[in-house]
């Protein structure tokens, strides 16, 4: 089974050309994530980035809304849009109560039998929710979430390790709002990095695995240079106690409650 890479690129609302361009950049630069969705509408842009490149050196993830159709069925027009055999991980890409999840369980593990699937996983989903699939003896591999320092859910970290599903982290930025915030700023000037480069090291530190998006090569290069320094213990306490449970991707369909 492969590790997930710290490190990730994710390619949400980066379309066509656009997409395919900044895929082939990350790449070059060094990212070996790559992170899309069905319901992104550029995985066949996706694909035209990584044709030729060595898939025993890519980490692919993509992800199913269940309201969508058929499991297997977007499975299978995932592999064809991105041209590949199998996928690294599949997620559920959110949590669905009016769903037959024993009935989506079987078909990720038939997909996962047929090595179409190496893992599978979820996304947004909260304690209550994981629980009801251990229920189910689901073979969660991660649980791909919001998390920064304004949404630092710890309880569901700390579940996630208990439980060895690896937590990853979506939006580690706050959709940008944290690049600005007083704290980070301070950090930043202290280290003498950005305040991206700040935020990641946070989560790398803690061995929290993130997917970032960016487009230009400068950002690019940016949000992957965060392993050559290290913040000091109270600069990550001083980043936990930012939490305000703040979220910044709390959809129509969201179950966070639960």
């Amino acid at each position: 089974m492969k590790k997930i890479p710290s490190i990730g690129f994710g390619t949400w609302e980066l379309r066509k050309e656009k997409c395919t361009l900044a895929v082939q950049k990350a790449l070059d630069i060094g990212y070996r994530h790559i992170d899309t969705a069905f319901n992104y509408d550029n995985q066949t842009a996706t694909g035209e980035a990584i044709r030729g490149f060595d898939r025993d050196q890519l980490f692919l993830t993509s992800k199913v809304m269940l309201s969508q159709g058929d499991v297997e069925v977007i499975c299978e027009l995932s592999l064809k849009e991105l041209g590949v055999d199998y996928l690294d991980s599949y997620l559920i890409h959110w949590p669905d109560r009016t769903k037959p999840m024993w009935q989506v369980v079987e078909q990720m593990e038939r997909l996962k039998r047929q090595g179409k699937v190496l893992q599978y996983g979820v996304s947004n989903f909260t304690v209550s929710h994981l629980n009801d699939m251990k229920k189910l003896k689901a073979n969660v591999f991660c649980n791909q979430v919001e998390f920064h320092p304004y949404l630092y859910q710890k309880e569901l970290w700390q579940y996630c390790r208990e439980n060895h599903i690896e937590l990853v982290a979506y939006r580690p930025l706050g959709k940008g709002k944290l690049l600005e915030d007083f704290t980070v700023c301070q950090i930043a000037k202290k280290y003498q990095k950005s305040s991206a480069q700040i935020l990641l090291r946070w989560l790398y530190q803690k061995e929290i695995p993130f997917v970032t998006k960016a487009s230009s090569e400068v950002r690019l290069r940016e949000n992957f240079s965060v392993t050559d320094f290290s913040l000091q213990e109270e600069d990550m306490l001083s980043l936990d106690a930012l939490n305000q449970g703040k979220r910044f991707c709390n959809q129509s369909w969201s179950d966070f409650d639960y």
